[in-house]
């Protein structure tokens, strides 16, 4: 993974290799483990500090039967560190492989770009979403993905609501990934059996009011029978 694309990678683009440590066995996850034997639906998403990441997780391992039906398996990624990933899911088992990338390396090399945070009297000419915003441009904004806030808010508050009716309070692990990639894109890449990325979905590539925004079950199965032809 030495190349980084300037752009999210596309259907008919090779998908980079990867090997990450595994969260729930030992060893690693490699895009290798399916090369010539199935395709497979790769989910990277940020750390466990971002309330949106952890419920499109378990929503992501949800699809997993269903995608397996389709003979695509699934294997999500997440940013944090080997073992807050598996005191976390300890906890919170899934039942899909499940990777950590702390450096998100494998985000960077799939184009899945991290914004940067320019101050708020940047010339609105050199602010590029996605790849750039000011702060004020992810602070005004109003979300509610999902659906489960009770109303459309602004990240923080949005983020404040969720941790509290989850109990969750985050670690020093999850603080450090967060001041460090907090505003790390997700994505959603459906790779077959010959290593070709043929279906994807990331977030937010149009509007900050698209953050956490996430790829229904039925988008995701309707890619699954295309691959499967």
């Amino acid at each position: 993974m030495t190349t980084v694309p300037d752009h999210p990678l596309q259907s008919g683009d090779a998908a980079p290799s990867f090997q990450l440590p595994a969260v729930n066995r030992e060893g690693l996850v490699s895009l290798d483990d399916y090369r010539g034997k199935s395709a497979v639906m790769i989910g990277l998403f940020r750390g466990l500090a971002c309330p949106f990441c952890r419920r499109q997780i378990a929503r992501f391992a949800m699809t997993r039967d269903k995608l397996a039906e389709h003979g695509v398996a699934t294997v999500g990624i997440v940013n944090t560190q080997l073992e807050r990933a598996r005191q976390y899911f300890q906890y919170r088992p899934m039942r899909m492989d499940l990777a950590t990338d702390p450096e998100v390396r494998t985000h960077r090399a799939f184009g899945v770009v991290q914004c940067a945070i320019l101050p708020d009297e940047t010339d609105p000419r050199e602010v590029q979403w996605p790849k750039s915003a000011t702060l004020s441009m992810l602070m005004n904004n109003s979300i509610n993905p999902g659906g489960e806030l009770p109303q459309k808010m602004s990240l923080v508050a949005g983020a404040e609501v969720l941790n509290k009716r989850d109990g969750f309070e985050p670690t020093e692990v999850d603080m450090q990934m967060f001041a460090a990639h907090g505003t790390q894109f997700t994505g959603q890449f459906l790779i077959d059996a010959s290593g070709v990325i043929r279906w994807s979905f990331i977030e937010a590539q149009n509007s900050p009011d698209e953050m956490g925004g996430f790829p229904g079950e039925d988008e995701m199965i309707a890619a699954a029978k295309a691959v499967r032809g």
